[in-house]
């Protein structure tokens, strides 16, 4: 039996992440519009979205402004434990 794709990937640190990308309209230069990128990828190096830049770079008009990356290593939610007891105040 052989592990599916995904979860090597897992193993090999792969993890979802998400890239806002603002671009320059190519006809409008002043105006901005936002692109969401979301793929598997591996923190800190993030070379699936180094390639995916590096494409946008050289195959498309829009020039970049900014990315932010959002990663499960660099933002988690809380995390909540349970009480092992309680205390009242009045």
């Amino acid at each position: 039996m052989c592990a599916s794709p995904t979860f090597r990937r897992q193993l090999e640190g792969y993890s979802l992440t998400t890239a806002e990308i603002l671009y320059h309209l190519p006809d409008h230069p002043h105006l901005l519009q936002s692109f969401v990128w979301q793929h598997h990828d591996r923190f800190p190096e993030f070379p699936e979205l180094r390639r995916f830049l590096a494409f946008w770079h050289e195959a498309l008009d829009g020039p970049v402004h900014s990315v932010k990356i959002a990663h499960s290593r660099l933002i988690k939610p809380a995390e909540f434990r349970a009480a092992a007891g309680e205390f009242r105040l009045h």
